[in-house]
């Protein structure tokens, strides 16, 4: 009976050896191209180079090296088709029953000469003919291929080729779809593909009777380590992610934010990580209770003691002492989650924000904008000072995560009453300005989208505030603007809007 013929061709040559030398045993004539060649030659691996089998040497410096009918037709062949079987045997072809590939890794070198060619056709051909063809494209499979073989006599099943083949097409596609993404220079394609590769499954969706899954899109997704407590659920994943956002916000300070239904009910930067922590929770100590907390720096043991009096969901972090994890430990279903990646870096992904609806998907692009010096105005005859100004900066680092209609009242960089989801702008005021209480005086408010009134501001001026940063842009701008300037509060517009919806 005739040796039955892997091809390998791989970038990542990560056991590579080994695998060859398990296929040996099975009976399997290896044939090979280029580096992969020389490594199974090296390390005495019985192996035949490509040209030898096409009769024809490599070209353009490599480009062209499997793209010969002496290798396609030994992948493509029907072996249960006698006409197929002629054509073999009338062109002295061999079939190929294994392909070994894996590409070029362009989304890390992002150059035209790394785009994979040959590759990306042997894949695709071997998994098209997945009746009687194998074909691995991951260092991961390697394993349970020879597993396949063991259990069947060096065989395997045409169930097992055709998961393979699936494996391999959704390959291809994720690799094309991310070069057409790097290549194009619009924003938002004509027609977007989304290679979802799912990391996990959660337990439910929003509520119990969805069911959910964390996927993530062209690996840009940023790693996390659960280092304690249960597993995470869909809701606890969106407010870690609403809360890490918010933190992001401030790069070089000591920031926490405490998120509830994806809404923040404390935020405030601090001297340390415990002092930003107090001052955070000290904004609604109610709300917190089951809530999200994030930090933006290392949390310490101190902190530590300070959030086990409380029951949270999850504290989130780009890293832990190791005395703050063993010590937080001690409470089991506390969700302790590590960002493994620097802030900075955080805060600068780009991502798309997607919304489905029965009329339609809505897709835009999700980045994090600074504020504008050059639409950053005061537009008022009172003047901030420059306490007044980071107040501002701060409070409207922090509007832009809060659900529309957004309003937040805050001072010495510290949240004190946030207004959200109101169908109009002055709940939203009320709301915000009733929760700050006694301490709105001469504190600021951050407004997500202009004031269509007046009314804003005069209950703004009878809560005693100081200052207002919102986008303005309303056709009542000068109304607003005058009304300021008769309670003597400073207002700022900044050229830009923040809804969150």
């Amino acid at each position: 009976m005739a040796k039955k013929r892997a091809l390998i061709s791989v970038f990542d040559k990560t056991n590579i050896v080994e695998f060859a030398e398990k296929l040996i045993k099975f009976d399997y004539e290896i044939i090979s191209t280029g580096g992969t060649f020389k490594t199974l030659k090296e390390n005495n691996i019985p192996v035949i180079e490509v040209k030898d089998v096409t009769g024809f040497e490599e070209i353009l410096s490599g480009r062209v090296k499997t793209l010969h009918p002496n290798i396609f037709g030994g992948i493509l062949a029907r072996l249960d088709n006698n006409n197929d079987l002629l054509e073999l045997e009338k062109n002295n072809i061999a079939p190929i029953n294994l392909v070994v590939v894996n590409l070029y890794p362009f989304e890390q070198e992002k150059t035209i000469e790394t785009i994979d060619i040959g590759g990306v056709a042997l894949i695709r051909a071997a998994a098209k003919n997945y009746a009687f063809t194998n074909v691995l494209t991951s260092v991961n499979q390697y394993d349970k291929f020879i597993g396949i073989l063991n259990q069947n006599n060096g065989e395997t099943t045409e169930e097992y080729r055709k998961l393979l083949a699936i494996k391999a097409f959704k390959l291809t596609s994720k690799y094309d779809n991310l070069i057409a993404k790097i290549l194009n220079d619009n924003e938002l394609e004509e027609t977007l593909t989304l290679n979802l590769e799912k990391v996990q499954d959660l337990r439910y969706g929003e509520n119990p009777y969805q069911s959910a899954g964390l996927y993530k899109m062209d690996n840009n997704i940023t790693d996390f380590t659960l280092l304690n407590g249960k597993e995470l659920s869909f809701n606890n994943i969106a407010d870690m992610s609403s809360a890490f956002n918010l933190v992001s916000e401030f790069i070089g300070v000591y920031a926490c934010a405490i998120i509830k239904h994806a809404n923040p009910c404390g935020v405030a930067l601090g001297d340390d990580v415990a002092d930003a922590y107090q001052r955070a929770l000290d904004c609604d100590p109610i709300s917190a209770f089951g809530g999200i907390v994030a930090f933006n720096q290392k949390v310490d043991l101190k902190t530590a003691k300070m959030m086990k009096e409380i029951f949270l969901e999850v504290i989130i972090a780009p890293d832990f002492d190791k005395e703050a994890v063993d010590y937080l430990k001690q409470k089991k279903n506390l969700r302790l989650v590590r960002v493994n990646e620097d802030v900075l870096t955080y805060k600068n992904t780009p991502i798309i924000d997607i919304k489905n609806t029965k009329f339609g998907t809505l897709i835009q692009t999700k980045e994090n904008v600074e504020l504008n010096k050059d639409t950053f105005k005061v537009v008022t005859q009172a003047k901030p000072d420059e306490d007044m100004v980071e107040d501002m900066i701060f409070a409207w680092k922090v509007v832009k995560h809060v659900k529309s209609n957004a309003i937040v009242v805050a001072k010495n960089k510290k949240l004190l009453g946030v207004g959200m989801g109101q169908t109009s702008r002055i709940a939203s005021m009320e709301i915000a300005l009733n929760q700050a209480c006694d301490e709105s005086k001469d504190a600021v408010v951050a407004s997500d989208g202009f004031f269509p009134a007046i009314d804003n501001i005069q209950a703004a001026a009878q809560s005693r505030i100081a200052a207002i940063i919102q986008p303005g842009g309303s056709i009542k701008d000068n109304d607003v603007i005058a009304e300021c300037d008769k309670y003597n509060i400073a207002m700022i517009t900044t050229g830009m809007r923040e809804f969150l919806h």
